[in-house]
């Protein structure tokens, strides 16, 4: 059984995660962001930089590659949880073309990645997850948890606009594009899963109940 959990950064996927890999007493495998200076450059960097360096497109391949390999360990295993899923990596670089921030020629070199990875994906023991857990929230819910967890390359007002659209089209894309299992839909701006025992225990009854009844 493999569950992923989804959704807008800041959201508390690491959270969830942890909550049932451990409920399920199963490993949980998240993506790297501490120490990632790829990904602080991708959010510090000025707009020239960032072309001149191809920034956006190359973290979204740092991103391809380790949550590939963290999709082979976990696909060996019985009751692993993923901290996202290789599907949204896919969505975060179709809006970050969109902004022009990845090339269109970039874009079909990285879906011709994703096509050739999901090929390697199909003979491993999972080929799709069982779940996909999905946190969403308002964007004010989005902002105030990012804010609180203090990334200081994450904070800079100037990722406003950034933040929102990738927010922006989220919530359509898991309703009306992803299909690869069945989805839980978790509303974070009523949700409290770290600091709320009674949400958290609710939490885990969804999932559990959802798993069951599959």
């Amino acid at each position: 059984m493999l569950i992923v959990v989804g959704g807008m950064i800041g959201l508390g996927k690491t959270s969830v995660t942890k909550i049932l890999a451990d409920t399920l007493h199963g490993e949980a495998f998240f993506e790297k962001v501490e120490g990632n200076k790829l990904l602080e450059q991708f959010y510090t960097a000025t707009p020239e930089e960032s072309e001149k360096n191809r920034y956006p497109f190359l973290l979204q391949l740092h991103f391809l590659s380790t949550r590939f390999q963290l999709i082979k360990e976990a696909c060996l295993k019985n009751n692993n949880v993923l901290d996202r899923s290789i599907y949204e990596d896919l969505y975060f670089c179709k809006r970050n073309m969109e902004l022009g921030k990845i090339s269109q020629l970039e874009m079909s070199i990285y879906a011709s990645l994703v096509n050739n990875m999901m090929e390697e994906i199909d003979g491993l023991p999972k080929k799709a997850p069982d779940l996909m857990v999905y946190l969403t929230g308002s964007f004010e819910t989005v902002l105030s948890r990012i804010k609180k967890r203090g990334r200081k390359f994450e904070l800079d007002k100037s990722l406003i606009d950034y933040y929102k659209y990738i927010w922006s089209g989220y919530d359509e894309w898991v309703y009306n594009s992803y299909d690869k299992s069945d989805v839980i839909i978790i509303d974070m701006d009523t949700m409290d899963v770290v600091n709320n025992e009674d949400d958290k225990t609710k939490l885990i009854k969804l999932v559990v109940d959802k798993l069951n009844d599959n």
